[in-house]
């Protein structure tokens, strides 16, 4: 595996199976990408990159090249070496995990599955998943896993927009139902990647991944919380945070926000919480920073109300303008981001709101549908109130400052520039 070229298959084309294919592909590997969404597919084979992480250019080369082929058609994964599935695993409504995307892809690839061929799971998921639901449906084919084929678990590690770690230089932790499907996933990352780094079994690699953003959820909840209690007292969470991080040893500075958003911090810790709920036991911690983190976007529209009624206005028939509806600065991802909480809590209080976000020039959540506002900082004024939930590079802060009438900013972005307390709020 770690000596030739072969060919690779990825299930699902989004932020972790498009970086993982083109990582491939520029290795010299042929890739197929395998998505159910036909307008996607239709859109990747002409060369347009949906995320911000893969250019069109880099896209359109390697397709040209002859290294990367999209389709919708699962029997073409009987002709490859190895097969990554990169599906989304959201919550239910009732908090549970949904790993309905997994089982569908594990079903399709037991149809075809062939002697010799690694099976990895990627998607995020909890402990004892891909030993429990995966391999029962792959061996199903009468192949007998470790012998006939290759099962094993690598956690994704993608964070949309870190130009400092990417998918090249990220350690790629590894799991296989044995020995032998850890060697040989391990010799299909090592090939490509920087460093792979193996652990005893699939499911020691779905616990390191809800491991990592269960640490990031619960300390991000800790100093949501602080930030709750520096406003009582009347301090700055900001400058206190600025002094404890002075600190060479011992201490790690989170900050507070609007919400958690994205595809893992707020999901991930979920999954965690329901397999041990099925264990009977109560993991107090993980709920805890749930309860908070999940009370953000109401702090950051109670700041608005707050703001408003230091001028005399009410919070029904105002126009509020929102800075950023993705979850994190500069990428166009808006899953489960808390400025769709902040819109929804803001037109219950029968305020007009509209948004800026040039990531996400179009949203729709659940009824709600929105498009972006034509950017220009000259007509902030033409607004009750602006927040800054989004703190995108391309904002000019100091202007936004000037321009507005009233400020709330969630991200402490005006930080360093001088104006007035009186109009401009921070959480």
């Amino acid at each position: 595996m770690s000596a030739k070229k072969y060919k690779f298959a990825v299930i699902g084309l989004g932020y972790v199976g498009l970086p993982l294919s083109m990582a491939f592909a520029k290795a010299g590997h042929r890739v197929l990408g395998v998505d159910i969404d036909s307008s996607k597919v239709s859109k990747l084979n002409q060369g347009l990159s949906p995320i911000t992480d893969i250019s069109s250019e880099d896209l359109a080369s390697q397709i040209k090249l002859g290294n990367f082929e999209v389709s919708s058609d699962f029997s073409k994964l009987k002709d490859v070496d190895a097969i990554s599935i990169c599906v989304p695993t959201p919550l239910r409504k009732t908090k549970e995990p949904d790993i309905s995307y997994i089982l569908s892809a594990t079903q399709e690839i037991a149809k075809v599955i062939q002697k010799g061929q690694l099976v990895i799971l990627e998607s995020t998921t909890y402990p004892g998943t891909t030993r429990e639901v995966v391999l029962p449906e792959l061996e199903k084919s009468g192949l007998k896993v470790g012998k006939d084929f290759y099962l094993a678990f690598s956690p994704e590690r993608i964070d949309p927009g870190n130009r400092k770690y990417t998918l090249q230089n990220t350690p790629k932790i590894i799991g296989g139902i044995t020995s032998n499907c850890t060697e040989m996933a391990l010799a299909l990352y090592g090939s490509v990647l920087d460093r792979v780094y193996p652990v005893s079994s699939s499911e020691v690699a779905e616990m390191v991944k809800l491991l990592e953003n269960t640490f990031r959820a619960v300390n991000i909840g800790m100093v949501n919380e602080m930030a709750m209690m520096a406003d009582r007292l009347n301090l700055d969470v900001w400058e206190i945070i600025d002094a404890a991080s002075t600190k060479p040893f011992g201490y790690m500075p989170f900050y507070p926000g609007p919400g958690l958003g994205g595809h893992c911090i707020p999901i991930d810790p979920h999954y965690l919480s329901w397999k041990l709920k099925t264990l009977n036991f109560h993991p107090r911690f993980i709920e805890l920073a749930q309860d908070i983190n999940s009370r953000m976007p109401g702090l950051v529209v109670d700041k608005i109300a707050y703001a408003l009624n230091r001028f005399k206005k009410p919070v029904s028939g105002s126009k509020v303008l929102l800075l950023g509806v993705s979850y994190k600065k500069d990428v166009g991802d808006v899953r489960e981001s808390p400025a769709l909480d902040i819109i929804k809590l803001l037109q219950d209080r029968e305020a007009q709101v509209f948004y800026e976000d040039r990531y996400s020039p179009h949203l729709t959540h659940e009824g709600l549908s929105l498009a972006s506002i034509n950017w220009d900082e000259a007509h902030l004024g033409d607004y009750d109130c602006v927040v800054i939930v989004t703190n995108h590079a391309y904002y000019d802060i100091e202007r936004i400052v000037s321009e507005s009438k009233i400020l709330v900013d969630c991200r402490n972005a005006t930080k360093g520039l001088s104006f007035d307390k009186n109009k401009v709020i921070k959480i």
